[in-house]
């Protein structure tokens, strides 16, 4: 008895995968472990690009690579891979300008009391989006998941 789709259980599983790769690359990196990596953004490799690809490629796999599903997977997983390393990247590098804005103002109001500065509790988010890279990084995993889930279902 089939109890969900497994196309959805695919593409979640390569999210998870994914994610989960973040700590790894992340202690890699920085020598350090934060399990917080997991609910995490951004980053090595990008799991918004795993999970469409695997989708894609799972779709291609079983229901041919010229048909209607395989052409909406494949449309829909570039523009949002597109989007990851684009628009969400570029969203990422204007909120670490603005933190930093932010300092230089907090920095420059210790000079001036009158200026009545009062800084920000929380930073804005700067690891919205990805570096083609990652996307590159998680779209190969994505389609390995994809080949191997269409594999192991036949």
């Amino acid at each position: 008895m089939k109890i969900m789709n497994r196309g959805i259980v695919t593409a979640l599983s390569a999210i998870g995968i994914a994610q989960g790769l973040k700590i790894l690359t992340h202690k890699k990196v920085t020598g350090k472990w934060d399990w917080k990596q997991i609910f995490e953004t951004g980053g090595m490799p990008s799991s918004h690009s795993a999970g469409v690809a695997s989708l894609a490629s799972y779709v291609a796999a079983n229901r041919g690579t010229r048909h209607t599903e395989t052409a909406l997977a494949v449309v829909f997983g570039t523009i949002v891979m597109y989007d990851a390393q684009g628009i969400r990247r570029h969203t990422g590098e204007i909120a670490r300008l603005v933190n930093e804005l932010d300092d230089n103002i907090e920095e420059i109001s210790g000079d001036y009391p009158s200026l009545q500065y009062v800084k920000r509790e929380k930073q804005l988010n700067e690891v919205l989006g990805h570096q083609p890279i990652e996307v590159a990084t998680g779209a190969l995993l994505g389609v390995l998941i994809g080949i191997v889930s269409a594999k192991i279902e036949d």
